[in-house]
């Protein structure tokens, strides 16, 4: 299998390249954001209010990364399962979010959101936290620290790993993966 090396912002050029099953090595800024955080990107979304970070070609990360501990630029920084953010995926799409790094399928809304505005889904190992830590050079809370681990961090990554897990045309691998074993079985 190829490996893809892929650069943040995310253009729409190598949104549509993607396909599922693509291992990918991403690298550039990602930021972390989880329900609540999402749950107050919305409301500024609603308001016509500025957004703590530029959301346009930006790839958010459903990640909680763990305590920092000592000369380390971050803690353990795993997945989070991404439906918890589905209700309001689809609204960050389309203003401009271009990628999404969590663990599990997401909801034909969030998929039907994808295809309209040209948006990627990538799967993160679960249980993997503090290997991908290592992937992350640098980490800094820019919105919400009151939060603590649900608050919005930018993250510079070096070849994270990942899968296209749902492509920007709906080809999704949670449902084409298990075919696949089915039909060897």
């Amino acid at each position: 299998m190829n490996i893809r090396k892929i650069q943040t912002p995310l253009t729409p050029e190598v949104v549509s390249s993607l396909s599922v099953g693509d291992e990918i090595r991403l690298s550039g800024t990602i930021y972390t954001a989880r329900d609540q955080a999402h749950r107050r990107i919305c409301a500024l979304i609603d308001e016509g209010a500025e957004l703590p970070m530029d959301i346009n070609g930006a790839v958010i990360y459903f990640a909680g990364p763990t305590p920092t501990p000592p000369d380390k630029p971050v803690g353990s920084a795993g997945p989070t399962t991404a439906y918890r953010m589905d209700a309001f995926s689809p609204k960050v799409i389309k203003a401009g979010l271009r990628g999404m790094i969590g663990k599990g399928n997401r909801s034909p809304e969030v998929i039907e959101a994808m295809k309209t505005y040209g948006a990627v889904y990538f799967a993160a190992t679960g249980g993997a936290g503090a290997l991908i830590a290592q992937c992350i050079k640098k980490s800094t809370c820019i919105a919400y620290e009151e939060l603590g681990p649900e608050a919005i961090y930018k993250m510079e990554v070096e070849d994270f790993p990942m899968l296209v897990a749902i492509d920007s045309r709906g080809g999704n691998l949670y449902i084409t993966g298990p075919e696949k074993y089915r039909e060897r079985t």
